[in-house]
């Protein structure tokens, strides 16, 4: 069972009650996962399983100190303390202390749904049944993973914040694949609300993809007109909004870093029907209330947070790129500190849209006189991050489009792309309207579009299916 609103308040309380240092924060977290996984057209293991967990960190003479611990109990909450002070207190000095938030008010989000966080295993094992009759009547070997989750969270400060939070997942992969293993298709979907997840369509997409996919061709690599699913966008462009890295753009490091220490806020970075935002309240796509520090996405760095507000701050809706233009970079509390402006509240989430006519799948297809259809990615690593650059593969479905027509299947492709030569002016042609969708390698879900791209960058061929 997850922990309540005051039970989290009254333990964080408790664990700041029990340091003397200057300034602390403590986190107690608890979460309830539970999945059922198949193969070869059968069910292989379900479970569920629950955790609690706390942490604190402090500072003691600007010097910094963290611990933490899963068992909550007063003598386990304890001595996590006095191993955060001890670690504290032989720790170098904090060069980026900022102090801990004073009380915040927040506006909450609608990321908590109770059918999704005490999903029905009856109706999840029927829906799961559902989907591998599916497969079998098409002659098509089925695996896949559902998953489900259901967290409650709090931070408080030393200097009287506190931010109390609940959400909930739910997701289903389902990978098909011809009897001789020659051709697979993939399908992924997730949402907050599982009354919203499909299933079915989950299982009749990569289906269609293993069946369609039978007897792939081999062309040469090179430079292509691509249409790219809204997998496949998610595969490279999921975490796109934890890219806007201020600190890393001015410092030379990012991908929006302009000559002599100035970064290229204000300039036309990507196509004109290119509008990049965040935004917590999207009833498809909702965010968190609060905004964590962190690194940089493909900007450099690492974490979503981008290098965002940092420290629980209240999230607002944030627009990063509009029409093309680079419209914000994301500052973090200490690096705002250094730079005299204001910490950025976000991103959250990662929304892309436009502000032109969008175009089905289907249009942009017929709209093709020679390019390839990409259902996903996989595999894909960054290579330099000044240029949003990386590589990977393609996987489970890959088409060549002639005279308005998919005409065959390919084998795969190797890719070396910059993010921002893809969505740079010019290069995108179509947009689709923004579905939720998320990465095949993991992390949270994104409203993302199909793309007709003018090029892309095809470096070798690979004979994995």
């Amino acid at each position: 069972m997850l922990l309540t609103e005051q039970e989290i308040k009254a333990l964080t309380d408790k664990i700041l009650s029990m340091t003397s240092a200057e300034d602390a924060t403590a986190s107690v977290n608890s979460n309830k996962q539970s999945h059922l996984r198949v193969a070869g057209n059968n069910v292989l293991t379900s479970g569920t399983r629950e955790g609690r967990s706390a942490s604190v960190t402090v500072w003691i003479g600007g010097k910094r100190g963290a611990a933490n611990t899963n068992d909550l109990d007063d003598e386990s909450l304890k001595a996590m303390v006095e191993q955060a002070e001890k670690i504290a207190r032989n720790a170098p000095p904090d060069r980026e202390y900022v102090p801990s938030l004073g009380k915040q008010a927040y506006k909450p989000t609608a990321g908590y749904v109770e059918a999704t966080a005490n999903l029905s295993l009856t109706d999840r094992a029927k829906q799961i049944g559902a989907v591998l009759t599916e497969c079998e009547k098409n002659n098509v070997i089925g695996a896949g993973f559902h998953s489900a989750s259901a967290q409650s969270g709090g931070n408080a400060t030393k200097n009287g914040n506190f931010d109390f939070e609940r959400t909930t997942g739910v997701g289903l992969s389902v990978t098909a694949r011809t009897p001789d293993g020659t051709s697979s298709g993939y399908f992924l979907r997730s949402h907050h609300d599982i009354a919203k997840l499909d299933t079915m369509r989950i299982a009749r997409e990569s289906i269609r993809k293993a069946l369609e996919g039978k007897n792939a061709r081999a062309i040469e690599p090179g430079l292509y007109t691509v249409i790219l699913e809204p997998q496949a966008v998610a595969d490279l462009l999921g975490n796109l909004a934890g890219g806007f890295n201020a600190r890393n753009a001015e410092e030379g490091r990012g991908v929006y870093s302009a000559p002599g220490g100035k970064t290229k806020l204000g300039q036309q970075v990507f196509d004109e029907k290119v509008t990049i935002i965040s935004d917590p309240w999207n009833p498809e796509l909702p965010g968190s209330q609060s905004v964590g520090g962190g690194g940089g996405g493909f900007g450099g760095g690492g974490g979503f947070g981008g290098g965002g507000g940092g420290g629980g701050l209240p999230a607002q809706k944030i627009v990063l790129v509009e029409n093309g233009v680079l419209k914000s970079l994301t500052y973090n509390r200490f690096w705002a500190k250094q730079k005299g402006v204001e910490p950025t509240p976000g991103p959250v989430n990662t929304i892309f849209q436009t502000s032109g006519p969008t175009a089905t799948l289907e249009e942009m297809i017929k709209s093709t006189e020679r390019g390839i259809l990409v259902s996903r990615f996989w595999y894909i690593r960054a290579t330099d991050p000044r240029t949003a650059s990386s590589t990977g593969l393609t996987r489970d479905g890959v088409w060549w489009i002639e005279n308005g027509k998919i005409a065959y299947p390919l084998k795969n492709f190797r890719f070396n792309q910059s993010v921002v030569k893809m969505l740079a002016p010019g290069n995108v042609l179509m947009v689709g309207k923004p579905e939720r969708v998320g990465s095949s390698e993991g992390g949270g879900g994104s409203l993302l579009p199909a793309l007709k791209l003018k090029e892309f960058n095809f470096t070798s061929q690979s004979e994995a299916v």
